[in-house]
């Protein structure tokens, strides 16, 4: 049996531009699969995906500033901060319809309040 997921669709064309641009970056890409059923740590991220450690860093705060990837935090016995980052969206989907781009975002089910 197969479920049709609803998504919202983009409006903002400058939105629009910037998740295409995300979808074509593949450590944004790796980052938002690997957090797709359970949240992980930028060093899980780094070491998952083959991303060095300064750029998982600098795509977690871009997908997090664009709303694409959710962060919680907590603080470990040793009293360091220490962050869990899981992404927001299940799929994006992208296609030319009419003449103009239509980009569809379906949220992650899976992502916990």
């Amino acid at each position: 049996m197969q479920v049709l997921l609803q998504g919202k669709t983009v409006q903002e064309p400058s939105t629009k531009d910037a998740y295409l641009e995300i979808l074509a970056d593949k450590y944004s890409r790796g980052i938002l699969e690997a957090t797709m059923e359970m949240p992980k740590s930028a060093i899980d991220l780094s070491n998952e995906c083959g991303i060095p450690i300064s750029t998982a860093y600098r795509r977690v705060q871009l997908l997090h500033g664009h709303k694409l990837l959710g962060i919680s935090g907590s603080i470990n016995q040793d009293g360091k901060k220490y962050f869990l980052y899981k992404s927001r969206v299940k799929s994006i989907m992208t296609c030319f319809k009419n003449g103009s781009l239509e980009v569809e975002i379906v949220p992650n089910s899976d992502l916990e309040n």
